[in-house]
Parts: structure tokens; sequence; C-alpha cells
């Protein structure tokens, strides 16, 4: 049951976990973006641009939603590359899930809501990226995926 007390951690949650998964998702994606010869902005949030680090460009609405903007990739245009790029987001969140409980199995670090919740939105994040639809004009990252596996060309493609 949620109660008075629990309304710490939903600000927790909300403000802290979920942008902190957010970002390793677009990690993901930029790192095998890079690894590619590719240029990649990460946006993180919406709404109006609060700063910019870099590639990272925080939005005012940080903790709401993230992507990445594929501005070039290699000039080799092989698919597998691509589906690298689109699965890159929920295997490094896999990889953060998985190293958590490694070490939380060996008792390197101890159980938390924090952890909890991380592993929580990671899994979250993994799903609804995975699941093959429609966002607007845009493919989730699984409609991406297969797209690419039945070579079937769709329009925001990462530019090659």
């Amino acid at each position: 049951m949620f109660g008075f007390n629990d309304i710490w951690k939903f600000f927790f949650s909300f403000f802290l976990v979920l942008p902190l998964v957010t970002i390793l998702h677009q990690l993901g994606h930029m790192f095998f973006a890079r690894l590619f010869g590719g240029k990649v902005n990460m946006h993180i949030g919406s709404g109006k641009i609060l700063t910019k680090i870099g590639p990272l460009h925080i939005r005012r609405l940080y903790f709401y939603d993230g992507w990445c903007e594929y501005i070039s990739l290699s000039k080799h245009r092989k698919r597998w590359k691509l589906i690298l790029v689109y699965l890159g987001g929920s295997l490094f969140n896999l990889a953060g899930i998985l190293l958590l409980n490694g070490l939380i199995l060996i008792r390197e670090i101890e159980p938390s809501i924090f952890l909890y919740q991380y592993v929580y939105f990671s899994f979250y994040f993994i799903f609804f990226s995975l699941f093959p639809i429609w966002h607007g004009e845009n493919p989730s990252d699984g409609m991406a995926v297969w797209n690419l596996i039945r070579n079937k060309p769709f329009d925001n493609n990462p530019t090659m």
C-alpha cells in the first residue's frame, strides 16, 4: 500500500533513478553508433534544452523520456551494425542489471531501495524499448530491429 511515508521514494525514483537508467540506455545506443564511426547527440528529457555537455543535451523535463539523434553512422552499410545500434540501449540496461545482481550475489554491495528501483526501471526500459510498435513517426528499438531483419526500409533509420 502506498502511504504518506512513501512519497520520498516516489520522488527519488522518478527524479534520480529513472534518469540514470535513461542515461545508461542512451549510452548503449551511443556506444555502438560511435563504435561504427557514427556521430550521435544524446537527449535526456523533453522540452527546452537546459544545458549541453558535448553530445549530451539535458532538457527541462530531464526525468521524462530520452533519445539519440543519429547524425551519421559509418559509410559501410551493414544491417548487423544498425541492429546493434538499436539493441545497444537494452544491452546496456541488461548489463547493468547483471552487474548489480552479481555484485549483490558476491556481497560486494548490499541490496537497497535504489538498486531495487534501478533494476525495476531497467527491466521497464528493456521491455518497452524492444516491444515492436511505432511511436508516432518513430519506431521503437524493437520495431526498428524487426524492420531491419525483414529488410523493410523505414524513414527514421539512422543515416549511413
